[in-house]
């Protein structure tokens, strides 16, 4: 029996069920459930935002949204949000680490300032004994020097460890340049009879080199332009070397004084055998020590371990024995074997006198006995 609202004679066969089930077909993938509601690119007002003047009927949702993916799927627009988040991520992850490694190892901006001018100060020591004379090998075999390295053997390295600013190999060329400058300065034979002083000033930065060369033209006693305070000479008038080995022994220390420098303090002391440079026919024993105790600061910056030179900042010497009465700055004028002890102040000096006054005029000291060779010791083999 045909049911109401069937067709008489019953449904057709292989008819459809007309726009309902057209409709249901075309839409049965399609879930219409939350998520798909508010990954919705459009947005309708509500009815109460549409009273509005000017009011448009939808909005645009933002892809920073938490639901900005597109319809159906996370991988459209929603992927590309989270793409655009991950790249602000990582540049803010870019800029905190740049801003954490400037912090961490800050940029040294090369040195700019100029070197600074030396000061020095050389006392000389008078003997309280005569001096004794004999030959350079019994002398120094009878003498606290007998120990002591011949030559640059005598100048040795201390162990060589980097520090906040400078590596390893950097403490090393310091070091290193720094006993260069004491070899030349305090060992080189032309050097110690004036003949040359060109192996020292090559060592100097360029902004000392015109109160050395002032140094050797004019030498004085001012604190800045004693010779001797940058080497050591021997007037060649009074002595010269009789023993090229000469006797040396001493420390080398290194500390990292600034984000650009380097110090190292040299504390030596070199014992020369000297003879009189004239006079009497040269003897065999006609020999005698002369002792110069140098305490040395010397300065690096970066550009001066490329350029393998030298600041001097100080020196402080002491060296004897020579009578009190000379001036040091211009060379070494040592009391010869023979000699008495001399009880004969520093020169005098006029306070009322116009020019560089004499600044260690007022400086003598006395050479120790245990500082020469003693008598009653035999030398050896």
């Amino acid at each position: 029996m045909a049911m109401s609202g069937d067709p008489p004679g019953g449904t057709p066969e292989d008819t459809g069920g007309g726009d309902d089930d057209f409709r249901a077909d075309e839409y049965r993938s399609v879930v219409f459930d939350d998520d798909f509601v508010r990954a919705a690119r459009l947005q309708e007002y509500s009815a109460q935002e549409r009273m509005g003047e000017h009011a448009r009927a939808v909005r645009s949702r933002s892809i920073w949204s938490s639901g900005g993916s597109p319809a159906g799927s996370r991988s459209g627009l929603g992927s590309a949000a989270r793409q655009g988040r991950l790249i602000v991520l990582c540049i803010a992850l870019a800029l905190a680490a740049a801003v954490y490694m400037g912090l961490r190892n800050p940029y040294v901006a090369p040195a700019t300032g100029q070197a600074e001018a030396l000061s020095s100060t050389v006392v000389p020591l008078a003997p309280s004994e005569p001096v004794q004379g004999g030959r350079p090998a019994d002398l120094f075999a009878k003498s606290q020097a007998a120990q002591y390295r011949v030559g640059a053997a005598g100048i040795t390295l201390p162990a060589m460890r980097r520090t906040h600013h400078f590596t390893e190999e950097q403490v090393q060329a310091a070091l290193t340049v720094a006993k260069d400058y004491l070899v030349q300065s305090s060992l080189d034979p032309d050097v110690l009879s004036g003949a040359a002083s060109r192996p020292v000033r090559v060592l100097l930065n360029p902004d000392q080199l015109q109160q050395f060369d002032e140094s050797m033209l004019t030498p004085t006693g001012d604190g800045h332009h004693a010779l001797t305070g940058w080497l050591v000479r021997f007037d060649p008038a009074i002595a010269v070397v009789a023993d090229t080995r000469v006797r040396v022994s001493g420390t080398l220390a290194v500390e990292e004084v600034a984000p650009d420098a380097l110090e190292v303090t040299s504390d030596h002391t070199f014992v020369y055998a000297v003879r009189p440079a004239t006079g009497q026919p040269l003897v065999a024993d006609g020999a005698s020590l002369f002792t110069v105790r140098r305490e040395l600061r010397l300065r690096f910056g970066r550009d001066d371990l490329t350029a393998r030179r030298v600041e001097l900042v100080s020196a402080y010497v002491m060296a004897g024995p020579q009578d009190c009465a000379a001036d040091p700055a211009e060379g070494f004028r040592p009391l010869l074997a023979g000699a008495g002890p001399t009880t004969v102040g520093p020169a005098a000096s006029d306070p009322y006198a116009s020019g560089h006054p004499r600044r260690t005029s007022g400086l003598c000291g006395v050479l120790a006995p245990t500082a020469t060779p003693d008598q009653g010791v035999s030398p050896g083999p």
